[in-house]
């Protein structure tokens, strides 16, 4: 029998028959951003149509392919192993969904998604979560257990998901997973709608001077502290949920656009994924100022304590608009029509194991069975350059983690701002430091097209300059003087290291530690509540939208007793600007570094495990990174706390930190982890070692699927048909 002639390319591969792609978008929206006008190129750059070349049989019936065709109703993309590469649901696979068929589509919708995980993960829940505390008489580790259910499920997930859904139907991984996530901001709103109506006093008539004030403490476990169980369920769906995003959505994007291009387009998925926390921050600020019964007019402000905003409505409309946006990301094919063509041209970086173990990978049945899974792992594990940038990236998601959670926290001690205004300063801080730097590093990679070594180096720069500008963290407000905790009552004496909030002035008032409602003198000293600053009455006018309390004994004016106003009193620091400048760069190169990271760690893998391995890294980096980092940095500022809540003889939270304190702490905790990512960035960059350059080419998954996966062809058509 005769052996039918085979075409040899300028790139070395020898095809029995003409390759025929499929063009990249109905539209031509991708032929025109990727590809040079007149050309259709092939691996190294073999073109078609354009320019002639050794593969004449190749060029021809592409053209053809292209010159004839119109794409409309019916007509559908698929590959010759049977592939179906048209958008759509089952059978329904309407012309006009096929222009959203293009890899900025899939970007579009996936960046709509990593939006809505940031706002309500890391945005709503950080906002929100002192209100759901005192709405549900939650303790701190109740709050801190909700917190962790999202990275608890993620952690169960991701092996599972990365794995397997490494080698499926990406998209309906993805688009499932986003509406399992909308589930859990749905699931996380009912407890409002099934409780009862929250009800208050009027400040009018708690915390001001009196002699008979009593307050019966609350018993210790509240019925409505059961509902913490529905909120860690909702945040564990939220967890499921958001894992193929991280995993498979980097991956799937990765193998549909050229190499060059993929930092640039992950970087616009993640820089949509830092703007969600930014907006969550933002928006979320806004609803707590709304009162949560939004059909009651309430008596007291949102200055006051006992406040319950509106912490329910984030939660609704995320929810919603997560179950929209999985619909069309549930029609998206396993691979985009002309992604095969990227895969030719690509060539693989990955670290070369002096054992030769690596090459398991490039089996084309490799990791597609459960029998494959310990494989995968040690083919990881024996990876050095792969195990250090998880590390890297595990102390980098340690100090956003602390950040994120703790930043406002630390913004509304030093420059005594309240909690809406301290969240809202963050989030106008991290959205161009955060966004700005996340895009910033793909657009890097992909200007100055670095190879794997590269990338890694710039990490390392991006890193080393952090751990300068961290030093900012010397730099501290002083504390606002406070009566009894930094400043001694007149008359009275502050015993050494202790806190004094009784004086003569107010001995006689009877002043409650459960009742904090701080206030500010009009000789500009805060005091706990009007009680401790012996204030009388409350005035019927309001001072700046303020309550204003007078007769207070304790504060003296001209001899006589003075006034305070409801709020804390305004701080004077001088630093303040150089302090804000110092943390935007500090989290702008924090940011700059994870795209490249992120890239490096794609291209130091095999192609068939890189979805597996993010999923490796993801375990790594909230295992020791993201679940403990809030706790690291929590319990170093905790140390820094001068005046805690007092719940009938138990500690509660903290309402007074000492500014001085709270910045060394922060200083020590953020310069450990800085020096730890550098020395982990250095130690990847010098254990590096890439494939030699003559082989680099030929080691791409492009033998994945053997020539025949290469053909894609519209088989409705018989121009198409006719040249397979």
């Amino acid at each position: 029998m005769a052996k039918p002639p085979s075409l040899t390319g300028e790139n070395g591969f020898h095809f029995p028959q003409a390759i025929v792609f499929p063009s990249p978008s109905p539209s031509g929206e991708d032929s025109a951003a990727f590809d040079t006008p007149g050309s259709t190129p092939l691996s190294n750059g073999t073109g078609c149509c354009g320019t002639p070349s050794p593969a004449e049989s190749c060029a021809q019936p592409l053209c053809e392919a292209r010159d004839s065709t119109r794409f409309g109703e019916g007509i559908k993309y698929v590959s010759t192993d049977g592939m179906e590469l048209a958008c759509g649901w089952g059978g329904f696979t309407p012309g006009c969904l096929q222009l959203f068929n293009t890899s900025k589509g899939v970007l579009f919708f996936l960046c709509v998604a990593s939006f809505l995980q940031g706002m309500t993960v890391n945005g709503f829940i950080n906002t929100v979560i002192t209100s759901i505390e005192r709405r549900f008489d939650l303790r701190s580790y109740q709050s801190g257990l909700i917190a962790s259910s999202y990275d608890i499920a993620a952690c169960l997930c991701l092996t599972f998901v990365s794995y397997f859904g490494g080698n499926g139907h990406k998209p309906r991984w993805l688009g499932w997973g986003v509406m399992v996530m909308g589930l859990g901001s749905l699931l996380f709103a009912l407890p409002h709608f099934t409780t009862g109506m929250y009800k208050v006093h009027s400040s009018a008539d708690v915390g001001v001077c009196a002699a008979n004030q009593s307050q019966s403490c609350a018993p210790a476990t509240s019925s409505l502290s059961s509902y913490r169980f529905v909120f860690m369920l909702g945040q564990f769906l939220h967890g499921m949920g958001a894992t193929p995003l991280y995993t498979l959505g980097v991956t799937y994007l990765d193998e549909n656009v050229k190499t060059n291009y993929s930092p640039v387009y992950i970087a616009v998925f993640y820089t949509a994924a830092i703007l969600g926390p930014a907006a969550g921050y933002l928006v979320g600020g806004m609803f707590l100022n709304i009162y949560t019964e939004i059909h009651r007019e309430p008596d007291i402000t949102p200055e006051n304590t006992l406040w319950v905003g509106a912490w329910w409505i984030g939660f609704l409309g995320a929810g919603a608009a997560s179950l929209l946006i999985s619909i069309p990301i549930l029609g998206y094919p396993q691979r985009l029509p002309g992604s095969q063509r990227y895969i030719v041209m690509r060539v693989s970086e990955a670290h070369q194991l002096k054992d030769g173990s690596h090459k398991k990978a490039s089996d084309p049945d490799f990791g597609k069975t459960v029998k494959d899974l310990p494989r995968s792992v040690l083919l990881l594990l024996k990876n050095p350059t792969f195990i250090f940038l998880c590390l890297a990236g595990a102390t980098e998601a340690t100090l956003i983690a602390g950040m994120s959670t703790f930043g406002p926290k630390f913004l509304e001690s030093q420059f005594s701002l309240s909690a809406s205004e301290a969240a809202t300063l963050f989030g106008y801080l991290v959205v161009p430091a955060g966004g700005g730097g996340t895009f910033l590093g793909g657009f890097l990679v992909n200007k100055f097209k670095l190879r794997c070594s590269g990338i890694i180096k710039l990490c390392l720069v991006c890193t080393l300059t952090s751990l300068m500008a961290i030093f900012v963290f010397f730099i501290r407000c002083p504390n606002v003087p406070m009566a009894g905790v930094t400043h001694p009552y007149t008359g009275s004496v502050l015993p050494g290291g202790k806190v004094n909030l009784t004086a003569p002035c107010n001995a006689a008032c009877g002043c409650l530690r459960e009742t904090y409602s701080p206030v500010c003198g009009s000789n500009n000293l805060m005091y706990y509540s009007p009680c401790h600053a012996g204030c009388e009455r409350v005035s019927e006018k309001l001072r700046n939208g303020k309550k204003v309390y007078e007769e207070c004994s304790c504060i003296e004016k001209n001899t006589f007793p003075g006034e305070a106003e409801a709020g804390k009193c305004t701080s004077s620091c001088e630093k303040r600007t150089l302090l804000l400048f110092f943390m935007f760069i500090v989290i702008l190169f924090t940011f700059l570094s994870s795209i490249p990271a992120l890239t490096a760690t794609l291209r130091c893998v095999p192609d068939r495990q890189r979805s597996f391995a993010l999923g490796i890294q993801w375990i790594v980096v909230r295992t020791l990174g993201s679940i403990p980092g809030p706790i690291a940095f929590g319990s170093m500022i905790d140390k820094s706390c001068l005046l805690w809540q007092d719940q009938c003889g138990e500690q509660g939270s903290c309402y007074v930190y000492e500014n001085s304190a709270m910045s060394l702490y922060t200083l020590i905790t953020g310069l450990v982890y800085k020096v730890l990512g550098t020395t982990f960035f250095m130690v990847a960059c010098v254990l590096y070692k890439p494939p030699p350059a003559e082989s680099a080419q030929g080691s791409s998954d492009t033998s994945e699927n053997g020539n025949s996966d290469l053909q894609e062809t519209k088989p409705s058509l018989p121009a198409a048909a006719g040249d397979i």
